[in-house]
C-alpha cells in the first residue's frame, strides 16, 4: 500500500510548501490535495504553480485530489450551495460539474492520478433519477478527466446513493470499467460496517480514506482513536486485487500542530506496516 496523507488535516490554512514539507517528514509517499478554494485554490494558476513546483522538487507524488464540496471560500457557511452532481435541479447539476472541471484542470500543471468524487449529499436517496443523474455526471466528467490523465473514483459517503449495491449498479449500468472506488473506512463503520462494505466493493477499490470514529459521528479521528478493527481492515486492504493506497484523511477540527501531524502519521504508517 502506498502511504498517502490528505491535506484535509490543514483545511483551515492556505496550502503552501511549508505544509507540504510537514507531510514529507511523515514518511508519506503521496499527498491527496483537498480542493477547497480557501485551502488549495484550484482556480488560481499562481497557487497551482507554487504547489506544482514543490512536487517537482520533491520525491512525493501528487497522488489524488478530493473534488470540491463547495464553490466558495467559506465551505458553504455564507449560503453557497454544495457541489452536488446528482441534484434534482438541472442547473445545480451543471454548476456542480463545471466546478469539478475547474478542479480537474489543475492536472494540466500538476498531474495527479485520481479524482475522488461524492455522488450526492447526505440526504440524497436512491431512485431511478439518482441513478440516471449519477450515470450522466460520471460519463461527462470521465470524458473531461481522461485526456488529463486522471481517473475518477467514487467514494462511499453517508447516503443511500453510495451504499455498495448502488455504487455497483452505477458502475455496471454505465459500463464504467475505468472508474473505481475510494473505500472510506470511517463512512463504512457508520453504515453497514467496514467488513461488509469492503467485501462488496473489493474488486473496484483503488484507494482508501483511512480514519476512525466511535460509531456515533463522522469525526475523522486518527486510526486507533475510535472503534474500527484496524488489524483486520488493513489486512483486507493489502489483500485487495489492486492494492489501494492508504490515505490518512484526518479532520481539520482536531487542530493538530505540525509536530503532532508528523508524529501521529508516522505512528499510523508504522502501525499498518506501510
Amino acid at each position: 500500500m502506498l502511504k498517502v496523507i490528505s491535506t484535509h488535516v490543514f483545511l483551515r490554512s492556505r496550502l503552501h510548501p511549508g505544509l507540504l514539507d510537514i507531510f514529507a517528514k511523515t514518511g508519506a509517499q503521496g499527498v491527496e490535495l483537498f480542493a477547497a478554494r480557501q485551502h488549495f485554490d484550484y482556480t488560481s494558476r499562481p497557487h497551482i504553480r507554487e504547489i506544482a513546483e514543490w512536487f517537482t522538487s520533491n520525491s512525493i507524488e501528487a497522488f489524488s485530489m478530493h473534488a470540491p464540496m463547495f464553490p466558495d471560500l467559506e465551505m458553504g457557511r455564507a449560503g453557497a450551495p454544495a457541489v452536488n452532481v446528482i441534484h434534482p435541479e438541472k442547473s445545480r447539476r451543471i454548476d456542480a460539474m463545471d466546478e469539478i472541471k475547474r478542479a480537474l484542470e489543475v492536472a494540466e500543471q500538476l498531474p495527479f492520478r485520481y479524482l475522488i468524487m461524492h455522488l450526492g449529499d447526505r440526504e440524497d436517496t436512491w431512485s431511478p433519477r439518482s441513478l440516471e443523474n449519477s450515470l450522466t455526471a460520471l460519463e461527462h466528467l470521465r470524458a473531461f478527466a481522461n485526456p488529463l490523465g486522471v481517473k475518477l473514483l467514487v467514494e462511499n459517503i453517508q447516503n443511500d446513493v453510495t451504499r455498495p449495491r448502488n455504487i455497483l449498479e452505477i458502475l455496471n449500468v454505465g459500463h464504467f470499467k475505468d472508474i473505481g472506488v475510494c473505500f472510506d473506512t470511517g463512512h463504512a463503520h457508520l453504515g453497514d460496517g467496514v467488513a461488509t462494505v469492503f467485501s462488496e466493493l473489493r474488486p473496484h477499490i483503488r484507494s482508501s480514506h483511512i480514519h476512525d470514529n466511535k460509531g456515533d459521528r463522522d469525526s475523522h479521528l486518527w486510526p486507533g482513536e475510535g472503534t474500527i478493527a484496524w488489524d483486520e481492515t488493513i489486512t483486507e486492504l493489502k489483500a485487495a486485487p489492486q492494492t489501494p493506497a492508504g490515505v490518512l484523511e484526518i479532520h481539520y477540527a482536531l487542530e493538530e500542530t505540525p509536530e503532532s501531524v508528523i508524529s501521529k502519521a508516522q505512528a499510523a504508517f508504522e502501525k499498518f506496516g506501510l
